[in-house]
């Protein structure tokens, strides 16, 4: 599916104040600090707790949508996707404080953690008889990042964040302390889990149009909301009835090591929560409420009592087609220090005029009755090809090859994508995933077969082209797309099979096509270098020895940690930083994965 390019506004610059200002007029009892992007409470009882949040925009409702009375105070707006800077958020600050204190909430994102922090900070410095009033709670909800990968940076905030501005709103409302108030929200934000999903990316107004991120068949699970990439795809895309308990699984389970991050007591012990289903911005209200449906189903079969369903538009990724599903585990009778249910639950049930907030019933969600449902599914077909075809000397070796290859790539896209978020702008890892993911649709719907060798590289020359864009989309097309000629123009008469020697051949003039088509050479630090390194050796000895020729691509590509960049994005990243780090080439790298898989 297509990203959605199209966006009614006056100009990019001014679409976030004009949708502030707009805000405003929805709720007179909000105020505009127009220069710093500020809304608060025009009047608001100074005798009572303040709650500021913020971040970015492009999240809307969240964050100005939620001050109201009984739930923010203040809240501070950045660009799209962008945290708001100091300045603007000590100037919330000052906005709403008073002699009872102030509590400042953000999302774990490491923009908003160090400019809220340092505008806390700041106040602090200058209001020392105030420094002791000024709270601060980081929001991790995020169960898709698992505790190895999130070790230092923790889990990324998500809509479980807003279930944290309601409670702890509500309760200042009602005159608690300060350290009532963070307590209670400090002890929701450590009770929530959340996992998100999407058909799609979003498309930020004012960048260049991009290409689809998914195949039409793909969705990714553990979305974020800054168009970060998931932790895994499935495709085809699932029935809802097959979809929800995989990310039920994510927010239940206690057994996973990586995973576990709510303590359940498990089926038939009386475990309670809170379900939030939140609309990403571009899901329809018909699905969404196809998705209550299922997760209510899915928590009752999983031994889950649900006390109260929240459903609507709550925290988005501008425009993403997606959902996200948050859980709040209500304590139970042996919880020590923590609320009562009843408390929880009457300030979750608790009136507010903040627009931002949907309406709920105030009650625990009816009996649903499952209707059994089917889903057709749709096969692919081959393609058909013309004249006489070249085998592979193993074709189900040649598949299982292929299929490892692609697989090696899925599984170092986190790795790649750490090497390119310093090395070029982040997106490396992600484009050989989805390059990898529609390969192995290729391979299961017939269409890259072991006994049809060039029709099968043609294949995956048309996948790079199609599903993986940009530079590295277009390199991996010509080089595949030279490849497959070079097999044909370089086959004996009568050659039915593809032996070693052609392979290398074709390799050799694959490399020297895609020359025609860019500047680099090695030593380069791109990909390149592997594939020089690979054709080089292949061609250098009487006899063929493919895992020489992919040892020495792999040390030219671990090569590339101390090479000078003087192609692609690399050669635009500051030259001390990736010396001091000796990041290899991400796109180097993707090769050694894919030349290492295939003669494992």
């Amino acid at each position: 599916m297509s990203i959605q390019s199209k966006h009614f506004l006056n100009t990019p610059e001014s679409l976030v104040l004009d949708s502030l200002e707009g805000l405003c007029a929805v709720n007179p009892h909000l105020a505009l600090d127009s220069q710093n992007k500020v809304v608060y409470l025009s009047s608001r009882d100074s005798s009572k707790v303040a709650l500021i949040c913020g971040g970015g925009s492009g999240h809307e409702p969240a964050h100005a949508g939620f001050v109201g009375e009984g739930m923010l105070s203040a809240g501070v707006c950045g660009s799209v996707f962008a945290s708001p800077n100091a300045s603007q958020v000590r100037r919330g600050i000052n906005l709403v404080e008073n002699d009872k204190g102030v509590v400042i909430i953000v999302k774990n994102y490491t923009g908003d953690v160090l400019n809220f922090g340092l505008a806390k900070e700041q106040y602090a410095a200058l209001n020392p008889t105030k420094s002791d009033r000024a709270k601060f709670l980081i929001v991790g909800d995020d169960v898709a990042v698992g505790k190895t990968q999130g070790k230092i940076v923790g889990r990324r905030g998500l809509a479980g964040t807003v279930l944290v501005y309601k409670i702890a709103g509500a309760l200042a409302h009602r005159g608690a302390s300060l350290e009532e108030v963070y307590d209670i929200a400090q002890w929701v934000a450590s009770r929530i889990g959340t996992i998100g999903v999407g058909l799609e990316h979003c498309h930020v107004p004012g960048t260049a149009s991009s290409e689809s991120a998914l195949s039409p068949s793909e969705i990714e699970i553990g979305m974020g909301i800054h168009n970060e990439p998931g932790n895994r795809r499935i495709s085809p895309v699932p029935p809802l009835h097959e979809l929800i308990p995989q990310l039920l699984e994510h927010l239940l389970s206690t057994t996973d090591p990586e995973r576990s991050f709510l303590p359940f007591k498990g089926k038939g012990n009386g475990d309670k929560v809170v379900l939030l289903v939140n609309n990403l911005g571009g899901t329809s209200e018909l699905e969404v409420g196809a998705i209550v449906k299922e997760t209510v189903k899915g928590l009752k079969e999983a031994g889950v009592e649900v006390e109260r369903v929240l459903s609507g538009t709550f925290m988005t990724s501008l425009n993403m087609p997606g959902f996200s599903i948050t859980l709040l585990l209500l304590p139970s009778s042996t919880d020590t220090d923590a609320p009562q249910t009843s408390q929880i639950l009457s300030l979750l049930d608790e009136a507010t005029n903040a627009p931002g907030w949907k309406w709920s019933s105030g009650l625990p969600p009816s009996t649903i009755q499952q209707a059994a449902t089917t889903v057709p599914s749709a096969a692919g077909a081959a393609l058909p090809s013309e004249g006489e075809k070249l085998a592979a000397s193993d074709p189900s070796a040649f598949i299982d090859a292929v299929k490892r290859a692609c697989k090696a790539l899925i599984d170092e896209e986190p790795e790649i994508t750490r090497m390119d978020s310093i090395a070029g702008d982040g997106d490396c890892g992600l484009t050989l995933k989805a390059g990898a993911t529609a390969v192995l649709k290729e391979i299961e719907e017939g269409r890259i077969v072991g006994d049809d060798v060039v029709g099968s590289v043609i294949a995956v020359s048309r996948v790079a082209e199609e599903q993986m864009g940009g530079t590295s989309g277009a390199l991996y097309s010509i080089f595949f797309s030279a490849l497959a000629q070079g097999l044909q123009s370089n086959r004996s008469p009568n050659t039915t099979s593809v032996d070693s020697t052609l392979w290398a051949s074709a390799a050799s003039s694959a490399l020297t096509k895609l020359y025609t088509y860019t500047r680099a050479r090695p030593p380069s630090r791109t990909l390149v270098d592997p594939l020089d390194a690979l054709a080089s050796k292949l061609s250098s000895g009487d006899t063929v020895d493919f895992k020489a020729a992919v040892g020495a691509a792999a040390d030219a590509a671990l090569n590339t940690r101390d090479l000078e960049a003087k192609a692609g994005r690399s050669a635009y990243v500051e030259g001390d930083r990736l010396k001091t780090e000796r990041i290899p080439d991400p796109g180097a790298w993707g090769v050694k994965a894919i030349l290492q898989a295939l003669v494992k």
